[in-house]
């Protein structure tokens, strides 16, 4: 379904997949996130995390001050296969962490580096995302696979998708000691050291 079809969709309540430069995203608007899980068979206890095509629409998702840190390691690392994952509050986050414990909520930010992907986002604003599989399952790495697991949800054209690199974005989280903890190692390694001083 091409973009501006794709973003009607969307925007509309419907869920839809497209390519990134890592894996390709399952997605909805946030107030829509149920779906996600249902379609994926995946436990309401792992978190969705909020896509987007901007930093400054992703940072006001959090409902709280962006830390300078934040801001300089999203600068230097987006768009890119980097997912920050950061203090939050508020309807978005309640949304992608059913149940979560106000006081323990977090919210991932990302920023594909795939251009499709962000001309879809610009469209539609910030999405709940999360890899296009069912859990459990490997992801799906190509339009076709993602047709094959989801005959139901549909797909941004124009096909083929860019190859995608086929590995999750490193996840690095903010910790109440102000420091960065690595959840998973990814294609992207910035140097925290640097970024912690």
């Amino acid at each position: 379904m091409p973009a501006a079809l794709l973003a009607e969709w969307i925007l509309a309540g419907g869920p839809a997949i497209f390519p990134t430069d890592t894996l390709p995203a399952l997605a909805a608007l946030p107030a829509a996130a149920g779906q996600i899980w249902e379609l994926k068979s995946r436990p309401s206890n792992k978190p969705l995390i909020l896509m987007g095509s901007e930093p400054e629409t992703l940072f006001a998702a959090l409902e709280l001050s962006p830390r300078p840190q934040w801001l300089e390691l999203a600068e230097r690392c987006w768009p890119g296969a980097l997912t920050l994952v950061l203090p939050a509050r508020g309807a978005v986050v309640a949304a992608l962490q059913p149940g979560v414990v106000a006081a323990e909520a977090r919210l991932g930010l990302r920023i594909p580096a795939c251009e499709r992907a962000r001309e879809l986002l610009r469209r539609t604003g910030p999405l709940a995302t999360t890899s296009a599989n069912r859990s459990g399952d490997p992801p799906c790495l190509t339009a076709s696979q993602a047709e094959a697991m989801f005959p139901q949800v549909p797909r941004l054209a124009p096909l083929p998708w860019p190859h995608p690199s086929g590995q999750g974005s490193t996840v690095l989280a903010w910790s109440l000691a102000g420091t960065w903890q690595v959840l998973r190692s990814g294609a992207v390694m910035p140097d925290l050291d640097l970024l912690c001083n």
